[in-house]
């Protein structure tokens, strides 16, 4: 008989010895959160996972909940270059090793006679990780440059997929989507559920439900259900803080964020037509307002809530090395990607993050916006 869905994830982590939690593009509060108490879940089965999220680390308004200081923004040393020696005959007294110029010399020092090159063999490990859990990612592309710069490890690497989203591929070996579900916190919780129910704690709780919460705009979107109220109760009665959840996302703004919103909006600008909104930050804007790239989140939350009739809203910003980047966020059943194809844009259909060098940003503000107008126009 086939193992149930929760009994096959079950498996797969109790086989996992190291496994990977990815967070890609796009993936918002709700991927962070999620997975936050998806890596506590997994510490209790024994499973040291680390996070990976291709945005970089979490957004401020997330910080209360345990773990965000360990999220990861590269996949780094996921593999090792081996060198075996046969020491059967010739045992090893010492071992060292120096740089010169682009080249690294290792030494080892017998205790008695010599190697030659036949007892020398090279290799490379297998990968550090042998489990890859994707939280809130339609596919592939969209865990951006965690993918691009290593598609065979995606390839090679068992991949249990877990969303809500209509336009998820089905990508993993097991695919947890839930297209009833409101958030990835929801699904998150439900699979937990099933799998073992006293697994969730006060801390996964409060992650899940803020995942839950972060999505839904405090239970205010189209897509909320009676079961997403009903997982939200189940998690409130399991010792999730929904107070301390609400204030945080939605009640504590530095004046550093409050001053950059105030530029963001004091720069807005509409197209009634394609209900389309969208704004520009510079560098100074940053500098004068004290704020960093990690408030952009809540500047693009605080457009969205200032302009309740648009379906698209665009932030375009100076990074810190000089390029040009955006946010681009919309409505279903608006395609992100598709409105900005050709701009190397990585994240989920509903939102995504692209940046153009050797450009200014009037050029860059004039380049997208008049794409993304002309593929908002009635076909």
């Amino acid at each position: 008989m086939a193992l149930k869905q929760s009994q096959q994830v079950l498996e797969a982590i109790k086989r996992s010895s190291r496994p990977l939690i990815c967070v890609p593009s796009g993936g918002g509060p709700d991927a962070y959160a999620s997975a936050l108490g998806l890596a506590k879940v997994l510490k209790k089965l024994e499973k040291d996972a680390l996070i990976v999220a291709a945005d970089g680390q979490a957004p401020k308004n997330l910080q209360f909940l345990p773990g965000t200081d360990a999220i990861h923004t590269k996949l780094e040393n996921l593999r090792q270059f081996v060198i075996e020696l046969d020491a059967t005959k010739t045992k090893v007294d010492a071992l060292t090793y120096e740089l010169k110029g682009d080249k690294l010399y290792v030494y080892l020092s017998p205790k008695a006679g010599f190697w030659d090159q036949k007892d020398v063999r090279t290799s490379s490990s297998g990968y550090r990780f042998d489990l890859i859990i994707c939280i809130g990612s339609p596919d592939y592309e969209s865990c951006a440059h965690l993918y691009s710069e290593n598609p065979d490890f995606f390839f090679h690497t068992p991949v249990i997929n877990i969303d809500h989203t209509p336009e998820n591929e089905q990508y993993g070996q097991i695919n947890v989507v839930d297209l009833t579900a409101s958030a990835c916190g929801e699904v998150c919780h439900d699979l937990i559920e099933a799998i073992e129910p006293g697994l969730i704690d006060e801390e996964i709780a409060t992650a899940f439900l803020t995942g839950m919460i972060a999505k839904t705009k405090s239970f205010k979107t189209h897509n909320v259900t009676p079961k997403t109220l009903q997982t939200a109760s189940k998690l409130i009665a399991r010792g999730a803080k929904r107070q301390d959840i609400v204030q945080r996302l939605y009640r504590t703004r530095s004046v550093h964020t409050l001053r950059l919103w105030g530029r963001a909006l004091a720069r807005l600008k509409s197209d009634e037509e394609a209900k389309l909104v969208w704004t520009l930050l510079s560098r100074q804007d940053f500098l004068h307002a004290g704020a960093q790239e990690i408030d952009l989140p809540d500047v693009i939350d605080e457009l969205i809530a200032s302009s309740p009739a648009a379906h698209v809203v665009v932030l375009l910003w100076e990074n810190g090395e000089g390029n040009i980047c955006a946010i681009v966020r919309a409505e279903r059943p608006i395609d992100v990607i598709e409105l900005c194809k050709g701009f190397n844009a990585s994240g989920t259909r509903e939102e995504v993050r692209l940046c153009i060098i050797k450009k200014n940003i009037v050029q860059v503000e004039t380049e997208l916006l008049t794409q993304i107008r002309e593929q908002l126009k009635p076909k």
